[in-house]
């Protein structure tokens, strides 16, 4: 029903007004007496084999929600009815930004992919951490956190560390956004020197509390296999907790879409089907390359079943969606679990 009605319907209009609609109507429906536990018949597949354990947190199936979709932590508790594992909010940045102009969000409806260069908007720390005191901890929460536009370059870690220390008790794990190519300065935080110091840095502020939280990082689909290494490299050294591969890529080639259309939307991170091979290849590379030395979260055009269990045999160890629950609707989680379970 979804893609034969709702999403035809959905996608006349512009995008991100429509995120925000369907934000205010899932809120709604889920209100209405009867209405999550529908959602839950629907969508959630509940078996013992679909539980994972990494990084000391066992997670429910393997199966999550990326960040971006719920930024400000608003609908977590609702979105946990369509049978997700886990959801990650953010990227959450110490203060309040509205981030670039507007309009920032463009379907490539051709391609089944999205370009966005929304710039980290979001209603900053306070926001987050007062939505996510009404968490009834139905399932694991990852914080994806990043720097504010202003800041100087001299303070990206300060931004860093300001959110990893506020967020720390509401969340069950960090990603370190690194690899966003909507914010300024990206040449610096993708710098190994700099990724050194950032992380050892949100590493030593982990130490400091009684209950440590695992931290991952967030790379982009472009990097080549040298800069894979670096990465490789940059866990060990580390002991970062895992990777997630990957973020929006900036490359064009091969879309369907045509030149003048790309030309007119501009500058942004593409993601959906069309970084879906290229995600994939920086998971086996790093898998490979690494002999499985660190868990790796799998994200970048799964639109499918098959899709998804393409990035677990490559080597994820979860998975997560973004455009695909746009493109395909909250019947993808479903659709995943229980290919899981067959496979099983």
């Amino acid at each position: 029903m979804y893609k034969a009605l709702i999403r035809p319907i959905l996608f006349c209009f512009d995008p991100e007004k429509i995120h925000y609609f369907t934000f205010s109507l899932i809120r709604n429906l889920s209100k209405i007496p009867g209405i999550k536990g529908l959602f839950r018949t629907l969508y959630l597949v509940e078996d013992t084999s679909l539980e994972r354990e990494l990084f000391g947190l066992k997670f429910k199936n393997p199966v999550g929600l990326a960040a971006g979709f719920d930024k400000n932590a608003v609908l977590y508790n609702e979105l946990a009815n369509f049978g997700f594992g886990f959801i990650e909010i953010g990227t959450v940045t110490p203060k309040a930004q509205a981030g670039n102009p507007k309009q920032r969000l463009f379907r490539l409806k051709e391609d089944q992919g999205i370009i966005n260069r929304m710039g980290f908007n979001n209603q900053g720390i306070d926001a987050a951490i007062a939505q996510l005191k009404k968490n009834k901890g139905q399932l694991i929460i990852g914080g994806n956190i990043g720097k504010n536009t202003q800041t100087k370059p001299e303070d990206y870690t300060r931004d860093y560390l300001e959110c990893f220390n506020a967020l720390h008790p509401y969340v069950d794990y960090f990603v370190l956004n690194v690899s966003c190519p909507n914010v300024g300065s990206h040449a610096k935080l993708n710098d190994k020197d700099y990724l050194l110091e950032l992380i050892n840095a949100v590493q030593n502020a982990n130490k400091t509390f009684t209950i440590q939280k695992p931290i991952l990082l967030k790379i982009a689909p472009d990097l080549n296999d040298g800069q894979l290494d670096e990465i490789v490299d940059l866990v060990k050294e580390t002991n970062l907790d895992g990777v997630i591969a990957s973020n929006t890529s900036t490359d064009r080639q091969g879309l369907k879409t045509s030149d003048k259309r790309l030309k007119e939307i501009g500058n942004g991170g593409l993601s959906g089907q069309p970084i879906k091979a290229k995600s994939t290849r920086v998971i086996k590379y790093l898998s490979d390359r690494s002999n499985k030395m660190f868990p790796i979260i799998g994200v970048g055009g799964i639109h499918s079943a098959e899709d998804a269990l393409e990035k677990l045999d490559a080597g994820a160890d979860l998975v997560q969606i973004y455009t695909g629950f746009i493109y395909e609707g909250p019947k993808l989680i479903r659709s995943i679990n229980k290919a899981l379970l067959d496979k099983i």
